[in-house]
């Protein structure tokens, strides 16, 4: 029997940190291949949204994806969209990452300075000014490191939609210059405005007319699709959509096993089953609860007594930093209004058997007002600021659902 050291621990539960094992993602990672391949032969693309819970792996993925267009050399910029900021900004800064990458290989640098002052002049044109014509506050006044004049005519009209279209336009040209492409990859993306998701549809969708070599990449929770639809009823057709899931038990093991052997380590079958029993097959879940067993089994092979002696300090991890962290942030109302969801997810299981906990189902919002007596307008305020706040989302009309995994099995075990 080996000992199995704590030093040497592979798993890596972290918000956006790659896994020892990218388990379960092969498919999502050639479908990109593709199409970047196609793109670099002129085909026409749609541009790539993926969508799931928080702890799938959305992020992880992203960041594997831009990983991948890089090596083909192509310009590559990421932002985060955040509820209080426009997008102009952090696309902006995007773009020049990206266009920083292609000037070296570009042949005409006066091309470069040129794009560099339209996005200069995007960069720096703040919205319409508001009431009585008051100039933006200074820190609207935002002067990007970018060393030629901004360019006056282009991409400066204040209206993002128009700005939006004419800027990526020109990144994609000059990405076309030295034959290959520019991604834009967007994370937490139903976070943007309504006037900037319009925007981007506009965007994406004259650059797929014009079979232009730069795409999107977005990432966001399962109602990204249904934002992406209120701004413009065409983006259904505009994008191609991925959802992120749960991990299948042979990924599950994969993710578990793979990274054990290259520390000459293996788990029993008992133990693997057990450890896809309590982290659903969510990758987040998975690197917590194989952290937190690997630490406390003393010797190879991992045994399932060895999960559960781990199990409470991954469960109580899980308590402070994923699941915690975001019950803080909600008001009591908004508590009350969550506590009623999870109470809902407990649900009869089929013919009369017994209750199961159906943790990633939506709920019917007149249940939940039903449930605490009141009248469903009287709760829209605390669903509204709960959508707004990322802690549930309503992915069809009249339903909402948490956006965490095993949320409602969480929120149960809390005093009220």
């Amino acid at each position: 029997m080996r000992c199995v050291d704590p030093v040497r621990n592979p798993y890596a539960p972290g918000a956006g940190q790659r896994p020892p094992e990218l388990a379960g993602r092969g498919r999502e990672l050639d479908v990109f291949d593709i199409v970047l391949e196609r793109i670099a032969r002129g085909r026409p693309e749609r541009s790539l949204m993926l969508t799931g819970l928080r702890g799938v792996g959305k992020t992880v993925l992203l960041n594997t994806l831009r990983s991948q267009a890089i090596n083909r050399l192509w310009g590559s910029g990421k932002i985060e969209a955040r509820p209080d900021q426009s997008l102009r900004r952090p696309v902006a800064a995007a773009l020049h990452m990206a266009v920083r990458e292609l000037a070296p290989r570009h042949r005409a640098p006066d091309r470069i300075d040129a794009f560099l002052g339209v996005l200069k002049a995007f960069a720096q044109r703040s919205a319409p000014t508001g009431r009585g014509g008051s100039a933006p506050k200074l820190r609207d006044r935002w002067q990007p490191g970018i060393d030629v004049p901004a360019a006056s005519g282009r991409a400066d009209s204040g209206d993002i939609e128009i700005d939006l279209v004419e800027l990526l336009s020109d990144a994609a040209a000059v990405a076309s210059d030295v034959g290959t492409g520019i991604a834009v990859f967007i994370d937490e993306m139903q976070d943007l405005g309504p006037e900037d998701v319009s925007a981007l549809c506009a965007a994406c969708h004259e650059l797929s007319q014009l079979g232009a070599p730069l795409i999107v990449v977005g990432a966001g929770l399962p109602h990204l699709p249904a934002v992406l639809s209120a701004a413009k009823s065409y983006s259904e057709r505009l994008f191609r959509y991925q959802r992120i899931d749960r991990l299948d038990r042979i990924a599950a093991d994969q993710a578990l096993c793979a990274p054990a052997e290259r520390e000459d380590v293996e788990y029993e079958q008992k133990a693997l089953d057990l450890l896809y029993e309590k982290s659903g097959g969510y990758p987040y879940f998975v690197q917590a609860y194989g952290k937190a067993t690997w630490d406390h089994a003393p010797r190879s092979p991992i045994t399932a007594a060895d999960v559960r002696v781990a199990a409470p300090e991954a469960e109580a991890e899980l308590a402070v930093g994923f699941f915690g962290s975001r019950f803080e942030r909600a008001t009591p109302a908004e508590r009350e209004y969550m506590r009623a969801m999870a109470t809902l997810s407990l649900v009869e299981g089929e013919s009369g058997g017994p209750v199961r906990d159906d943790m990633d189902a939506a709920v019917p919002t007149a249940e939940i007002a039903r449930a605490l007596g009141r009248k469903p307008a009287s709760l829209s305020p605390a669903r509204d600021a709960l959508i707004k706040k990322g802690l549930i989302y309503s992915g069809e009309r009249g339903t909402v659902a948490f956006t965490v995994p095993h949320f409602g099995r969480y929120l149960r075990t809390q005093p009220a």
